[in-house]
Order: structure tokens, then sequence, then C-alpha cells
């Protein structure tokens, strides 16, 4: 995820941060998800039109929706992506790993989708407002409509980078999310902002601030302890807003950053989270 290209590679500020074209990363994600029999879905919610990807059937009283990250936010120091559809969809790759019960997957708002589907896409949505109401109510719609096409009656919300951000967030509104997981996430971004001396996300909600609503939900935070984009500290001035009895569980994995090895191995590594 990105707040501002302080944190981009010198080498991709020069080159611009040239990418493959939003066809060829829907392509890509298309391909990861067929091969494993699932299919992309189109889900209507409020503002947005959000993309999902998930089998041709699947039951269980119990649904686990993985969110995806920030995507490809920005581009050079002062410019902006015009699609945050990302490079690589770690979620999405997470999700097709999942060995608990029947998974879905959950794109941000404006990720995956084009032409009349695009509605609402200003680039406010991927840069400062990534965690708006807007954002939070729309993946909340969204996750109803693959509640109900799954036939759950509960749900484990996992998010990765800025899409555990967003599972906290709309955990926080919901009485039916049994568990929230999430993998280099960030759940304070006001902490995460100062930490890298950029400006603050105006216009979005902190999941961090909701910690009252969350302290009930079973949570359990892996964090990758070479992350030097959200790493240790973040999760812990989240969890220092609970009181001690509550707060969420934090497992740090040594060798992983941001992106590695979380794909690679969650069957293994993801087990005890979800017992």
């Amino acid at each position: 995820m990105h707040a501002h290209t302080a944190l981009l590679p010198l080498a991709c500020l020069l080159a611009a941060c040239a990418a493959p074209a939003p066809d060829t990363r829907r392509e890509h994600a298309d391909s990861l998800a067929a091969a494993a029999g699932w299919q992309r879905l189109t889900l209507p919610a409020d503002d947005f039109v959000l993309a999902a990807y998930g089998p041709a059937a699947a039951a269980g009283p119990t649904l686990t929706v993985y969110i995806e990250g920030d995507g490809l936010a920005w581009l050079s120091r002062a410019r902006a992506s015009d699609d945050p559809t990302p490079r690589r969809p770690l979620a999405l790759e997470l999700a097709l790993r999942h060995g608990q019960g029947p998974a879905a997957y959950l794109a941000r708002p404006c990720q995956y989708v084009d032409a009349e589907a695009r509605r609402g896409c200003d680039v406010a949505y991927w840069t400062g407002r990534r965690f708006a109401p807007q954002v939070v109510a729309a993946s909340s719609q969204a996750i109803d409509a693959l509640k109900r096409r799954y036939g759950a009656t509960q749900l484990v919300l996992v998010g990765y980078s800025g899409g555990g951000a967003v599972a906290a967030l709309v955990a926080a509104r919901r009485s039916d999310v049994a568990r929230l997981v999430t993998v280099a996430g960030n759940l304070d971004h006001a902490a995460w902002t100062a930490l890298h001396g950029v400006p603050p996300l105006a216009g979005s909600l902190n999941a961090a601030d909701d910690w009252a609503a969350l302290q009930h939900i079973p949570q359990w935070h892996f964090i990758g302890a070479s992350d030097g984009n959200v790493g240790a500290g973040i999760a812990a001035a989240y969890a220092a807003r609970f009181p001690a009895a509550r707060r969420p569980h934090l497992q740090v994995v040594p060798g992983f950053d941001h992106s590695c090895c979380w794909a690679e191995q969650w069957p293994a590594l993801s087990a005890p989270a979800f017992r």
C-alpha cells in the first residue's frame, strides 16, 4: 500500500513506475482464479461496483472473505494511479490457499472494474479517502451479497495491508463477524503516516479508533519482521488501544516483509488463526 511515494523505491520514481495495463492486471487475477475453479463476480454496492472472486458453488455456515490491499495507488511522487488494480493480487493468492471451509475474495473499490462499473471511481478513494465511510459501507454491502450467495450465517474477515483496515472497519459495524485476521494490516493509519512522515489520510476512518466495537471479536494479526512499510509498530499502536485483557493477538513472523512470503506459507502459517 502507498500513502505517498515517499515509500516507493527510487528506481520506481525515476521510471514513473511503469506498470502493466489494467486489462493485463485483471487478466492475471482472472487466470489465477480460473485455475482454481473460481469465477469473477460483479457486486453493485452503494456508490461503487466491487469485483470479487469465488467458487461456483460453496456451502457452509461460515464464509471467510479475503479483502485486497490498496493496490497500485501511486505512480510517482506527485502522480496518483489512474487505476488501483494491484500488480499482484496477494489477498487473492491467500484466498486461493484457504483451507478451512468456503472462502471468497473481495477487491477494493475501483479495482478490476471498467466502463460503467467504474462509477464513483474518484482518485481520492485509493489515496487519501481509501478508508472513507463510503468505502466501508460499500465493502460491507458487497460482503452481504457474498454471504447470501454462499448461504453463510457468519463471517471471518481476512484483510491484507490496507485491506486489513477495511476488514476491521467493516467488522466493527457488523454483528456477524466471528473472527478478524489481518496480514501486514494497516490497523492505525495515523501512526502509519506519522511513521513515514507523509500527509494524514484525510477523510479516512481509522480502525484503531473502533477498538471498543472490536474488543469482543477474536483477532489474529500477522506482521512481517522485515516489513518496512507496515511493521510491528503499527500493529502495536493498534493493540495498545485495547484494555489489557482484550488485546488482540499479534504474530511477528521472522524473515517475512510486506509481500514475502505470505502466500507461499499461508496454509501452514494461518492454521492457528482459524481455530
